[in-house]
């Protein structure tokens, strides 16, 4: 069984009952639009055919985020022993700070969300993001699933094949306190802050979270990071309750852009007062210069020829725009195979993709005025386009190629499970109008295999 037979499959069984597909697709919208899966106010966007993946799928994520994750632990390792090697990532010294504190546990990048270009046909891949900080999404998912199985699409794939989804919030309540039990002076029920800038936070998805912990007999408090508190040893919250533990959520850039406005916070994790799981050790592989640095001969030296030749495979050519070597000639002029991105960005703010201008004179002005410290110049990699239909103006409508992005779930080393997001264009991000679809599993039932 392949993906390409199985989106191929769902196509024709939707095509054959347009108008009944139609129908049940207004369902899932109207779910969808009443749901929990809002950010800022503004719902998810879907479209009516949903990510399938096989096993074969999640076997090739589990080994690439194995294999991925042993090269974040040697360049870890290397930031904090090598002050030469650490200069590479330019990071300033307040921040520096806070990584190069002890560990007080093992996981070195408790949670991340690995974004990849999937090559459905050849299971081939190129990394897009590694987003460690703030990695978010997981409701989006939920609550797409369930509206997903109000459709005639869904009620026609379970009847041939078992359909299984990646559960993301109580895996993530027990692998952190896991996390934290291994701390020195654990508590067995340790009082829980989940921590953001409350401005850029995805609060219905932290309710579910607490929700998690709270199943547990963990109590739980959502907190806005600048409201914390430090007095007498102890970080408390609004509740005025001593914190034990934050699942922070605030990305590094916030926290370093308002370092004071956060003093509080950053005094209790300085003093050891508070265990922070997403501690600042993340920022080494969040930050987009790790692409440039992987590339680059300091690195290559301390990995094994296997790790060199996945990284030269699945890394895309970076370098920074305020380079020596920058080959600004060739980016200039051949605009289609370059992308410029923010180094530490979230959002997909900032971003410039040289197929989005037709103009080559238009482009080589966007190159030109952001030839600045703070950004880079990636390749640019053409994602893997399936088909797709859109039913929200009615059951007249056409199926239409869709570019595909894959988030991998990544939960203290191990594959959890995948957002996924497809876009009308070549780009794949939230002012590109993304799209998010419902990732799920696909086996062959065990009768049909007997």
């Amino acid at each position: 069984m392949q993906l390409l037979e199985l989106n191929r499959e769902y196509c024709e069984n939707t095509a054959k009952e347009k108008a009944a597909h139609a129908a049940s697709a207004l369902r899932a919208i109207e779910y969808i639009n009443g749901s929990t899966a809002k950010y800022h106010g503004r719902c998810v966007s879907t479209l009516y055919v949903p990510k399938m993946f096989t096993e074969e799928d999640v076997c090739n994520f589990r080994n690439l985020v194995k294999v991925l994750y042993g090269i974040f632990d040697k360049v870890i390792r290397h930031y904090r022993e090598d002050a030469e090697y650490r200069s590479l990532f330019g990071f300033p010294g307040k921040l520096e700070e806070l990584i190069l504190r002890s560990p007080v546990y093992k996981s070195r990048i408790p949670i991340a969300r690995i974004d990849i270009f999937y090559n459905e046909e050849t299971k081939d891949f190129k990394f897009c993001e590694f987003n460690t900080d703030g990695s978010s999404a997981m409701n989006e998912d939920r609550e797409l699933n369930h509206a997903l199985r109000l459709t005639l699409g869904y009620e026609t794939l379970v009847k041939r094949y078992d359909v299984e989804t990646f559960e993301l919030f109580d895996s993530w309540a027990e692998t952190s306190l896991r996390i934290y039990r291994e701390t020195k002076n654990a508590k067995e029920k340790p009082y829980v802050a989940i921590v953001d800038f409350m401005e850029s936070a995805t609060n219905n998805e932290f309710e579910i979270f607490a929700e998690s912990y709270r199943k547990r007999g963990i109590e739980c408090e959502i907190c806005e990071i600048r409201d914390l508190i430090y007095r007498d040893g102890r970080l408390c919250g609004k509740s005025g309750r001593p914190v034990d533990m934050i699942y922070r959520r605030a990305v590094t850039s916030d926290i370093i852009s308002h370092y004071e406005e956060v003093s509080d916070f950053i005094s209790a994790v300085k003093d050891g007062a508070v265990c922070l799981i997403g501690d600042f050790t993340t920022q080494i592989v969040h930050n987009k210069v790790l692409y440039q640095i992987l590339h680059h001969p300091a690195t290559s030296a301390f990995l094994s020829e296997e790790e060199r030749t996945y990284v030269k495979r699945h890394v895309p050519y970076t370098a920074l725009m305020t380079a020596d070597y920058l080959p600004y000639e060739e980016i200039v002029s051949q605009k289609d195979r370059f992308i410029l991105k923010p180094l530490d960005s979230y959002g997909s703010k900032g971003v410039f993709a040289g197929v989005e201008y037709e103009s080559d004179a238009e482009w080589k002005e966007i190159v030109d005025s952001h030839r600045i410290e703070g950004y880079l110049v990636q390749e640019f990699v053409l994602p893997y386009q399936t088909k797709n239909i859109d039913f929200s103006k009615g059951a007249d409508a056409d199926f239409i190629p869709v570019s595909n992005l894959t988030g991998l779930f990544v939960y203290d080393g191990r594959f959890q499970g995948i957002y996924s997001r497809v876009s009308r264009g070549k780009i794949i991000s939230t002012q590109y109008s993304e799209i998010a679809l419902p990732s799920v599993v696909v086996r062959e039932k065990e009768e049909a295999l007997g």
